[in-house]
Formats: structure tokens, sequence, C-alpha cells
């Protein structure tokens, strides 16, 4: 069959490279894509977002299966696009996409279906905000509702951060209309978890639990990124944790989209925490985790076509997946000053040196290729991903063979997989 996958991140690269392994996979194409990619699949010079020109392009070339990673095409309408043309898809609708495209609504079905989140407020007025402001507790939490690619969360930890970010977001419109409404929520403290679920609408089988790390510097300091690094499985997950998450969220969820009428069939992606009360929910995205499925898919020994394929056709109480019993631990090199300003163009030296490492994954993000040099072409510029027996393991060794990257103000966190387990707060 010939695949199509949307997106150019790392993300996408670890799901071409996890559907290139299937042998029902004939050609893979990739739109946009990156230069990373292109011993896997064939770059389609299409904008992920021009959903319309995909649909045309998808249709012409026969494509069997449709893969989409980043969040902005979904909720946009792209499956319901593909699907108004008869093509195969695998991702939410545009309704179902709007647990991610508006956290108003995503927390709106959480309190109207009881399941446990966080207090919180909207307000569509700045001023409001504000005032709202003088008599809360601190610390809170401010989030843009739209789509902010990883960075419209704010923690703050008094009045006069939690004043600045509404100005940021609100008035300043860093993230355009996405920071059109807020929500101001409480704080809650705990160990943080991403957690993936492949459903049907009616079934659902969970992923393996992963940790992602979105602050820019080591021990969660500085602002959120798209995320700077992530680790799985988790230490602190016992059996009782993993029913209660179960039991609490992933079905009730399931449920309340039902009910809801979303018919939502795909990855659903659930950040949470579990606080001292059990399980909470952060806030749903419609699409696989970034950087967390470049530790999860190396672990899944599962033909990924066939799980997609009964999802689509809901037929997923069919499916079993298996697990490699070993940890996986990804650190992601950035350019310097992201995720606000950075520079681009910096040759990458040494990957010749790691491409060949057995137990190393390294996922592209964003660079470019010039004759047969990579140049660094955005914030997050490689994901590496290694596989060890342990996270300790695992760790060691991918800062071991980071020592062999070099661009110009590359940077990256020292401490993923290591000495921040189990202590995000949010």
């Amino acid at each position: 069959m010939n695949v199509l996958v949307i997106g150019n991140g790392g993300r996408e690269h670890a799901l071409i490279w996890k559907i290139y392994q299937s042998e029902k996979v004939d050609k893979i194409y990739v739109a946009p894509g990156n230069d990373g990619m292109t011993d896997l699949a064939e770059r389609i010079d299409i904008a992920a977002a021009d959903i319309y020109t995909l649909a045309d392009w998808a249709k012409e070339h026969k494509i069997d299966l449709t893969v989409v990673g980043p969040e902005k095409p979904l909720v946009k309408g792209i499956v319901n696009e593909f699907e108004k043309r008869g093509l195969k898809i695998f991702g939410p609708n545009k309704l179902a996409a709007r647990v991610e495209g508006s956290k108003v609504f995503a927390k709106n079905i959480l309190k109207k279906h009881r399941i446990p989140t966080a207090e919180f407020e909207v307000f569509t007025e700045p001023e409001l905000a504000m005032e709202f402001l003088k008599e809360a507790e601190y610390p809170l939490v401010i989030k843009a509702e739209g789509l902010a690619f990883g960075k419209g969360v704010v923690i703050a930890t008094n009045i006069g951060q939690a004043e600045e970010a509404i100005t940021r977001i609100m008035e300043d419109k860093v993230f355009g209309d996405a920071g059109s409404r807020i929500v101001i929520e409480n704080f809650l403290e705990g160990e943080e978890i991403s957690v993936m679920v492949f459903t049907d609408g009616k079934n659902f089988v969970p992923l393996e639990f992963a940790q992602d790390h979105k602050a820019v510097f080591d021990g969660d300091e500085g602002p959120n990124t798209g995320g700077m690094g992530s680790y799985s499985p988790l230490p602190y997950i016992d059996e009782k944790s993993d029913k209660e998450i179960k039991n609490k969220i992933l079905k009730p969820a399931i449920e309340a989209f039902n009910e809801e009428g979303l018919n939502y069939k795909g990855i659903l992606y659930i950040n949470m925490i579990m606080t001292e009360m059990g399980p909470e929910v952060l806030d749903f995205n419609a699409r696989f985790g970034d950087p967390e499925t470049q530790v999860i898919l190396p672990r899944m020994e599962n033909d990924i076509i066939d799980v997609f394929e009964k999802t689509i056709d809901e037929r997923l109480s069919e499916i079993t997946i298996n697990w490699d019993s070993r940890a996986a631990v990804c650190v992601i090199l950035t350019s310097a000053g992201y995720p606000l300003t950075f520079d681009t163009g910096k040759e990458i030296k040494g990957l010749d040196k790691i491409n060949r490492i057995d137990n190393l994954l390294v996922f592209h993000a964003g660079t470019t290729k010039i004759g047969d040099k990579y140049y660094t072409a955005g914030g997050r510029v490689l994901g590496l991903t290694v596989l060890g027996e342990s996270l300790d393991d695992a760790a060691n060794q991918a800062y071991k063979y980071i020592e062999e990257i070099y661009f110009e103000d590359m940077h990256f966190r020292t401490d993923i997989g290591y000495s921040n387990r189990g202590s995000i707060n949010y």
C-alpha cells in the first residue's frame, strides 16, 4: 500500500520509521517532511495545513492510508475532507479534534462528565481576568484557549507573572487568535504522565506511559517548549495507579466523547498528573505526542499499520499491543534561544558518526540538507532516542552519543531520564 504522512517534525519522522517496518507498505510519502526523512519517504511540497490540496493530491496518487501528525490540520478538518473523497485517514474528525483546538471545550466536557481536572475560570476580557487575579491563590496556571504548539501555558507564582502572561496572550496576541480566550485554573502538584490511547470510538487500547519535559532548562526551569525530551516506561506507575488511570480517566473520557456525539477515532493523547488525590486531566490532545512518540513507538512491537486499520474500521477490540521491555530515553537538541528567538542555518556535524549505532535512533525535527551537509532549520533540531536495559542506562548512552554531535549554539537539557522523574508540577 501507499501511505502518506502529514507533518515535518520529529514525531512524523518516528511515525515514518515505524510505518517503514510494515510488510504491508510499498511506498511512503510525507508532506511536507524534512530532509532527514528522505531515506525512508518521498517528500511532497504541500503544507500540512493545506488540507484541500493534500486531499486532491492523495486522491490523484491513489494513497491507501494517510496518517496525520500535527494538530492544526486535524482542527481544520482534514479527516472530514479526506473522507468526503473516499480516502482512508487516521485521526479524529473536525468536531472531535476540538478537544485540543479549544481548551474551553475540553474543560467543559471534563466538568460536565465529572472527570477529575483542576478547577477553572474562562475569560474573554483581559480586564476581567486581571480583576480575578487580585483574589486568586498562587501559583496558578494560565492557558491560551487555542493551538499554541505547546507554548501557550504559563505557571504564574505571583500576580505580576500572571498579569504579564495575560497581557502577552490576550493583548499582545503572541499566539494570535488562540489567545482570544484564556483558561485560568488551579495549580496541581504531582507526577506528570503522558497517556496515549488508540480508540475506535467504542474501544480503547492504551500505549505505554511516558513523561515529557516541556521546560527549556534543567530542573524544569524556564518557559515551556514543545518538549525537550521524554522517557518510557514510568517507574513510579504501579498496578494500582495504572488501574486508577484507566477507570477514572480513560474509560470515562471515551464514554464522555460518545455522549457528546464526537465519534472520536484515532489517537487520544491525555496529559495528566498524578496528585495525592489521584489522576487529574491537564488537557487533551488529538494526535500523537511529541517527543513522547519518539520513545513509545521504538518500544512497540506490533505492525502499526495493522493498528491504524483496525482503529479506522472499528475493530480495535482485536488488537493486543506487545512491548519491548527495554527503557527508552529521547533527548531533544535545540537551537539556543528556543522557544523564543533563535538562529538557523548552523551546520550540524557528527551525524555520520552515530547513524549506524544499533540502539540509537536519530529523528530529525528541524533540519535541512544542502549538498551532503545538514543544517539547522528550526527550534527543535534533532531527537536522539536510545533503548537501554534501564532508564539510567538509556540516558547514559544518549548523553554519550550527544557528545558526537555539534552545531553552533546547540542547547539541550542534561537531566532527561534522570533526576526529575516524577517531580513535575503543573
